[in-house]
C-alpha cells in the first residue's frame, strides 16, 4: 500500500512539472545551429565581450553565448567549449573558470575568466562540437594595470592638449594662407543675403573657425568697413562652414596622423615660399589633431566597460543636462569644432549614442557664440549687434531642435551610414556613430539657415530694437544734418543743403565763443571738453561741405551756381578760422587762467563782457547775411567792424590807464586782458569777411 501511494505522488509531481515548465528544445545532429553573442535591453554589454579588468583578477562579467536553431529558437542542454586563443607574451596564471558549460533554457552558456599577469588583449573562443559552420564566437578581454586611472587621466589630458593644439595650428595656418583675401571677400560680396551665406560658409571652411569669422565681422563693423545688416547672412553661412571640420574628423584618419605631421613638417621648414609654409602648418595641424584623437581614444578605452561611467553618459540623453554641459565646455575652450571632435572621439569608444550626443552638440553650437560676445566687449553698439545676432540665432535653433531630439535622431539614422542597432559592442558603433554626429551638426546648421534666411530683415529690426543707437560724442561729431549726395544731380537743391550745413557751422562757432568766456569769468573748466568736441565737429563739417561742393561743381552748372558755391566754401573757411582762434589761442589762455589765482578788475570784466557780446552779434549778422544774401546788412557789418576795431583800441587804452594807476588786479591780469580783446577783434574780422566777399561778388556780377 505504501509503495502504491509513493508511486502515485512521484507521478503527480512529474506530471505537474511538465505542465508548468516551459518546453526545452534539444538539438539534433541534423539541425543548423548558430552561436551568438546575446544582448539585453537592461544590461550593458550583456555578452561580456571587450570588457576590461585588472591583471591577475577575475572578470566582473561572465562571457556569455547563446545557441539558437535556424528558427532563432534557443537550444538547451548543449555543451559549449571555451578555450584560450591568444594572450600577451609572457603571461601566466590565465584560467577559464568553466571550460565546458551547458546551455540553459534560454540557450545561454556562460563562464568567467581569470586574467593572466600581463596587460593586453586576451582572446577566448566559444565553440560547440560537431560539423557546424556557425558554431564559433571570439571574445576579447583587455587586462590593464592597477594604476590605469592615473594613466587614463594623463593620457586624456595629453591627448586633449594635442587635439586642441592641432586645431589651433590648423586654423592659424589656414588663416595665414587666405586670411587677407577672406577679408576682401567679406567686405565686398555680402550685400545679397544668399551670397552672404555662401561667402560665410566658404570663408569659414577655408580658415576652419566660425569664431574667427564672427570676430572678424565684429572688427569690421567696429571699424565701419561693414554694416551690421551685412553680417547676418555671413553668420549663418559661417555656422555651416564650420561643420566641415566635424565631417573631416569623422573620417577617423588617426592611422595617417604621423604621416600628416611629417608631410606638414617638410612643407613648413624647408620651402622658402610663405604659401607652402602656411599649407605645411595647416597639414601639420591636422596631423597633430588626429594624433591627439588617437592618444585620447586609447587612454579612455578602459572606460568602455565601466558601468558607473556609462551610467553618467546615459544621463546626457536628458536634453537640458546635455545642452548645459555642451554650452559650458565649448565656452571654456572657445571652439565648437574642438568640442564636437571630442564627442566623435567618445563615440568611437562606444561611450555615446546619437541621442546623447545631440544635446551636447546643440550646447556646443550655443557655446561658440561666447567668443563673439567676448570680442564685442569695448566695441561700439553696431559691433555688439553682431555678437548678439550670432547668439540669438543659436538660441533660436537650440530651442526648436531641443523639443524634437528623438525625431531628429531618427532622421539622422535614415540619412547616415549604419543602422540604429543600439550600443552593444564597439564593432557595431565605431563606424556609424561618428558620421552620424557630424551629419547632425551639419543638418542642424543648414536647417537653421534655411529657416532664418527669409526673416533676416525682420531679425535685423528686432536686434536694432533691443540694442537701440546710443549717440556717443564721436557720433555727434561725425553727423551730417542736411548734406545728402542723392540731391547732387539737382545743384540748386544741393547748394541749399550745403548752405544750411554751413549755417550750422556758424551756430557752433557762436556756442564755442559763448563757452570760452566762462573760464575767464568764473573759472568753469567743464566747458573745455565741449569746446574741443565742437571744434572737431567744425573740422568734420568743413571737410564734408567742401567735398560736397566739389561734387556739385562737377555737374553742368551755370555761373550763378559756381559763384554761390564759391561763397559757401569761403564762408566755411571763415567759420573754421574763427573756431581755430577759439580752440587754440583762447583755449590755451583759458586753461592757464583757470589754473592760476588771478582775477580781472571789475572794469576789466565789464570791458571783456561788452566786447565779447559785440563779437557774438557780429557772428550772428554774418550768419544772417550769408543766409539771406542781404547786401544792406553786409554794408552795415563793414561799418560795425570799423567801430569794433576802434573800440578795441580804446579798450586797450583804458587798460593801460589802469596799469598806470597801479590797480593790482589789472597789473597781474594784463597779458590775458589784452590777448582776449585782441582775439575777439580777430574773430570779428573773420565774421566781417563773410560780408565783404558777398559785396565783392555782387559788385562783380553787376
Amino acid at each position: 500500500m505504501k509503495k502504491t501511494i509513493l508511486k502515485y505522488v512521484i507521478w503527480t509531481m512529474v506530471l505537474s512539472g511538465i505542465m508548468f515548465l516551459k518546453p526545452v528544445i534539444v538539438y539534433s545532429q541534423n539541425e543548423n545551429l548558430k552561436l551568438l553573442k546575446p544582448r539585453s535591453e537592461h544590461v550593458f554589454n550583456f555578452s561580456g565581450d571587450e570588457q576590461y579588468q585588472i591583471v591577475n583578477e577575475r572578470t566582473e562579467k561572465p562571457l556569455r553565448v547563446k545557441l539558437v536553431n535556424q528558427d532563432s529558437k534557443p537550444i538547451a542542454n548543449t555543451k559549449v567549449y571555451f578555450d584560450l586563443l591568444t594572450s600577451p607574451k609572457g603571461s601566466t596564471h590565465f584560467k577559464i573558470i568553466s571550460q565546458v558549460c551547458m546551455t540553459d533554457t534560454d540557450g545561454i552558456a556562460q563562464t568567467y575568466v581569470h586574467l593572466g599577469t600581463k596587460e593586453g588583449e586576451y582572446q577566448i573562443k566559444a565553440v560547440i562540437r560537431g560539423d557546424y559552420t556557425q558554431n564559433i564566437q571570439v571574445f576579447k578581454v583587455f587586462a590593464r594595470k592597477s594604476n590605469w586611472i592615473f594613466m587614463l587621466v594623463i593620457g586624456t589630458i595629453g591627448g586633449l592638449g594635442l587635439f586642441l593644439f592641432g586645431m589651433k595650428i590648423l586654423s592659424e595656418g589656414m588663416q595665414r594662407t587666405a586670411g587677407e583675401k577672406m577679408r576682401t571677400i567679406l567686405g565686398k560680396l555680402t550685400y545679397n543675403r544668399f551670397i552672404a551665406v555662401g561667402v560665410g560658409a566658404f570663408v569659414t571652411m577655408t580658415i576652419q573657425s566660425s569664431s574667427a569669422t564672427t570676430v572678424m565681422l565684429v572688427s569690421f563693423v567696429q571699424s565701419g568697413l561693414m554694416q551690421f545688416t551685412q553680417t547676418l547672412g555671413i553668420i549663418l553661412g559661417a555656422d555651416i562652414g564650420t561643420t566641415i571640420t566635424a565631417q573631416i574628423i569623422a573620417f577617423k584618419l588617426t592611422d595617417y596622423s604621423l604621416l600628416m605631421i611629417g608631410l606638414g613638417f617638410v612643407l613648413y621648414f624647408f620651402p622658402k615660399n610663405n604659401i607652402l609654409k602656411n599649407i605645411g602648418e595647416a597639414v601639420m595641424g591636422f596631423g597633430i589633431l588626429f594624433f591627439g584623437m588617437n592618444v585620447m581614444s586609447n587612454a579612455m578605452s578602459p572606460l568602455q566597460s565601466d558601468e558607473n561611467f556609462i551610467g553618467i553618459l546615459l544621463k546626457l540623453e536628458k536634453p537640458l543636462m546635455g545642452i548645459l554641459i555642451g554650452t559650458l565646455f565649448t565656452a571654456l575652450i572657445q571652439s565648437s569644432s574642438a568640442f564636437i571632435g571630442i564627442l566623435i572621439i567618445f563615440s568611437t569608444q562606444g561611450f555615446l549614442t546619437l541621442e546623447a550626443a545631440i544635446p551636447l552638440l546643440l550646447g556646443a553650437n550655443l557655446g561658440t557664440s561666447v567668443t563673439a560676445i567676448l570680442a564685442s566687449i569695448n566695441t561700439n553698439n553696431e559691433a555688439k549687434k553682431v555678437a548678439v545676432a550670432h547668439t540669438l540665432f543659436k538660441i533660436f535653433g537650440v530651442m526648436v531642435f531641443a523639443w524634437w531630439i528623438p525625431v531628429f535622431a531618427d532622421f539622422i539614422y535614415q540619412i547616415s551610414p549604419g543602422n540604429h542597432v543600439g550600443i552593444e559592442t564597439l564593432s557595431q558603433t565605431n563606424i556609424a556613430i561618428p558620421r552620424q554626429i557630424a551629419n547632425a551638426h551639419t543638418i542642424f546648421n543648414v536647417a537653421l539657415t534655411l529657416i532664418s534666411i527669409p526673416f533676416i530683415d525682420k531679425f535685423a529690426k528686432f536686434i536694432n530694437f533691443i540694442l537701440p543707437e546710443k549717440p556717443t560724442p564721436e557720433d555727434k561729431i561725425k553727423k551730417l544734418k542736411y548734406l545728402d549726395e542723392k540731391y547732387i544731380p539737382t545743384p540748386a537743391l544741393a547748394l541749399n543743403l550745403a548752405k544750411q550745413e554751413t549755417i550750422l557751422m556758424g551756430e557752433l562757432v557762436k556756442d564755442m565763443l559763448t563757452d570760452i568766456l566762462k573760464p575767464f569769468l568764473s573759472k568753469q573748466t567743464h566747458v573745455f571738453k565741449e569746446i574741443s568736441l565742437k571744434e572737431e565737429r567744425i573740422d568734420f563739417l568743413q571737410q564734408k561741405i567742401n567735398n560736397y561742393i566739389i561734387l556739385i561743381t562737377r555737374q553742368n552748372i551755370g555761373e550763378k551756381r559756381i559763384r554761390e558755391s564759391f561763397q559757401i566754401i569761403y564762408t566755411v573757411k571763415e567759420f573754421e578760422q574763427m573756431a581755430d582762434v577759439i580752440s587754440k589761442t583762447l583755449f590755451k589762455k583759458a586753461r592757464e587762467w583757470s589754473d592760476s589765482k588771478l582775477e580781472f578788475s571789475k572794469p576789466g570784466i565789464k570791458e571783456i563782457e561788452d566786447y565779447h557780446l559785440r563779437t557774438l552779434k557780429q557772428i550772428s549778422r554774418a550768419i544772417e547775411v550769408f543766409r539771406d544774401v542781404n547786401l544792406e546788412k553786409a554794408k552795415s557789418m563793414k561799418q560795425k567792424h570799423k567801430k569794433y576795431r576802434d573800440l578795441s583800441i580804446e579798450l586797450e587804452k583804458h587798460h593801460y590807464e589802469r596799469l598806470r594807476d597801479e590797480i593790482l588786479k589789472s597789473v597781474k591780469s594784463s597779458k590775458y586782458h589784452i590777448e582776449i580783446i585782441s582775439m575777439l577783434r580777430v574773430i570779428t574780422s573773420h565774421a566781417t569777411n563773410i560780408a565783404r566777399i558777398l559785396l565783392k561778388w555782387s559788385t562783380r556780377n553787376k
